[in-house]
């Protein structure tokens, strides 16, 4: 009897072993992405940024979860997309530009968060300093607003006769677009340019912006950097080829679907980085003390059957300073 009561009770506690493991492994983190773009505008980045976690440690699907707020070119939205994932609540969140990220800001101040922008962090309120963030939130700075002179002097050097660019900025991302026409304007200056501003916040308004230009005929377009502009890189280089309006861009996806040329930071290198750091703060790091990241990969990429397109004939110096010549 007592033997027959004693393999009763050891059964009993066999059969909560699985139970008892299951509720002491480790629950899969959760992680929230922010972005002001629609999710097919981005997937290089994406890619990217799958890169680092993988590097990191972690992979979607496996040992982590991701849940993705798309706010599909609606800035307005951000703000309750950002609530939402605070009250999951995520254990990190991954900003793609301004908007996302000042809305993140907004949304918490405990929940750690990764910034991806292209104006100076300190400037734009989201860190106390680059080496110390001080709050919640840490992330990349890609720089790219802030080479606009270069970029006119790359312009310059691919068309030495240009006098008058149309720049064409995104008014509704004041926090990327007023320090780019800041710098759009002192570097024309100090160069002899003449610049008219093209203000376009639809695709609608970048379509009015492009017939006013080729109305105008500039001798170059300058494509300023916001989430939504480089959203729409297709219909903006498409537009630039039919207006026949040689333009220059800050990240080679313009170049990659027929853009002319571009001058910028390797995006897709800066979304694996914020994956990198995505991983530390999952296993324990704090975003106030990880220092703000510098975009040192710059490039300059020019597609040549495009200049051929456009009747341009593109220096030898020039060619050879191009990281990248797609033909």
């Amino acid at each position: 009897m007592k033997r027959r009561k004693f393999i009763k009770l050891l059964g009993g506690v066999a059969a909560t072993w699985p139970l008892a493991a299951r509720a002491q492994s480790p629950a899969i983190p959760v992680i929230g992405v922010l972005d002001s773009r629609s999710p097919d505008a981005v997937q290089n980045r994406l890619r990217g940024f799958h890169e680092g976690l993988k590097e990191a440690g972690y992979v979607e699907g496996e040992n982590l979860n991701i849940l993705y707020r798309w706010a599909d070119d609606r800035i307005d939205r951000l703000s309750v997309l950002a609530a939402d994932l605070v009250s999951r609540p995520v254990a990190a969140i991954i900003t793609g530009g301004v908007p996302a990220s000042l809305a993140a800001k907004a949304a918490t101040t405990t929940i750690p968060t990764i910034f991806i922008v292209g104006i100076d962090p300190v400037q734009l309120g989201l860190a106390a300093s680059l080496s110390r963030p001080g709050g919640n939130l840490t992330g990349i700075n890609v720089f790219n607003s802030e080479l606009v002179a270069k970029r006119l002097e790359v312009l310059r050097d691919l068309l030495p006769q240009t006098t008058r660019v149309g720049v064409l900025v995104n008014p509704a991302d004041a926090g990327s677009t007023d320090p780019q026409l800041k710098d759009i304007d002192a570097a024309a200056r100090a160069m002899g340019l003449q610049i008219q501003v093209h203000n376009a916040d639809t695709r609608a308004e970048i379509d009015a912006a492009f017939e006013a230009m080729g109305r105008d005929r500039p001798d170059a377009v300058f494509v300023g950097t916001t989430v939504f502009l480089n959203g729409r890189r297709v219909q903006l280089a498409q537009l630039s080829t039919f207006y026949r309006l040689p333009a220059i861009y800050a990240l080679r996806d313009f170049v990659e679907v027929g853009g002319l040329i571009s001058y910028g930071s390797n995006i897709i290198d800066s979304y694996r980085l914020a994956g990198r750091y995505a991983g530390r703060i999952l296993r324990g790091a704090k975003p106030a003390e990880l220092p703000i990241v510098k975009a040192d990969k710059f490039e300059l990429v020019i597609n040549a059957q495009t200049a051929r397109m456009l009747g341009l004939t593109v220096s030898l110096s020039l060619l050879g300073r191009a990281d990248e010549v797609i033909d």
